[in-house]
């Protein structure tokens, strides 16, 4: 990335934020919500607030996480209570789940921001998510919600450039989506499910694992980590067999290592041939 660019690019994020007066982002403790609340926060001082909706989507953790990075930026955090479990077509699982967990959390950072008297609503998506299947960009469009940073032509890589510029922790954090992208389309995402998808994940996240996820396959449980970290599983037979163990626990009666590691879009590609790529959703 040329710095003169990426200075250009910042640059115009700080304008749009100047801009806007006062704003409520919606603040997932991930790399580019906790940037733009960071920039925000420079920009607009106590005049911005952070919005985290809490449900059984995210893991404990990623709450944990979003609360400490909130507060190192000194910033007003807000948690509000989701119910996208409760609405058939996330529950369903449909290829389109993602709008209704958005409009879910879009719906209760307006409310907020109307409560407040803020006139904006932004969402840290970046210009990289343009290129995907992403539902919820039709939620952000019926709510009215902002994306400065694809305003300002931000992508990933700027934002993780940007972000260590800053000092973040979250420059390197790996990528993250709720657990209801864990379930192949079609399969019923209950409360449940995910307590014991999350409670597996929780396994590799203890045992030292970065980017990882755990798939629900019924009775099998479909462990994908990053290359890098795969070999782990046969030059560590202790490991294997406690992670196995604690999965089984569980009840899944098999737990499979995905030979392939861990990749955007896994379960995306039975749907490859009959859905065209650019239309497929990479969580």
């Amino acid at each position: 990335m040329n710095d003169t660019l990426l200075t250009e690019k910042v640059a115009r994020l700080e304008a749009l934020l100047s801009e806007c007066g006062s704003a409520v982002v919606a603040f997932s403790g991930g790399v580019d919500s906790t940037y733009l609340l960071a920039v925000a926060r420079q920009v607009l001082d106590d005049r911005v607030v952070a919005l985290t909706a809490v449900s059984g989507t995210l893991p404990e953790a990623e709450y944990d996480d979003a609360k400490a990075l909130a507060q190192e930026l000194g910033a007003q955090h807000v948690l509000v209570d989701s119910h996208e479990l409760e609405q058939d077509g996330y529950r369903k699982n449909a290829p389109n789940r993602c709008y209704f967990c958005k409009t879910e959390l879009y719906t209760l950072a307006c409310a907020e921001a109307r409560r407040r008297n803020i006139p904006w609503v932004l969402d840290g998506c970046n210009l990289d998510d343009l290129g995907d299947y992403r539902p919820g960009r039709q939620a952000a469009k019926e709510h009215e919600v902002r994306s400065p940073l694809i305003e300002a032509g931000m992508t990933k890589a700027d934002i993780r450039s940007a972000s260590a510029a800053l000092g973040l922790r979250t420059a390197r954090k790996a990528a993250f989506a709720c657990l209801g992208s864990r379930f192949p389309y079609g399969t019923e995402i209950t409360p449940e499910r995910l307590q014991r998808i999350g409670a597996c994940e929780a396994v590799l996240r203890a045992h030292g694992f970065h980017q990882f996820r755990c798939r629900f396959h019924d009775t099998v449980v479909r462990i994908e980590v990053a290359a890098d970290e795969l070999p782990r599983f046969f030059t560590e037979p202790s490991l294997r067999a406690t992670v196995t163990a604690a999965m089984k626990a569980q009840g899944f009666a098999y737990v499979a290592l995905d030979l392939e590691g861990y990749r955007q879009g896994a379960l995306n590609e039975v749907l490859s041939r009959s859905v065209p790529a650019t239309r497929l959703s990479r969580t």
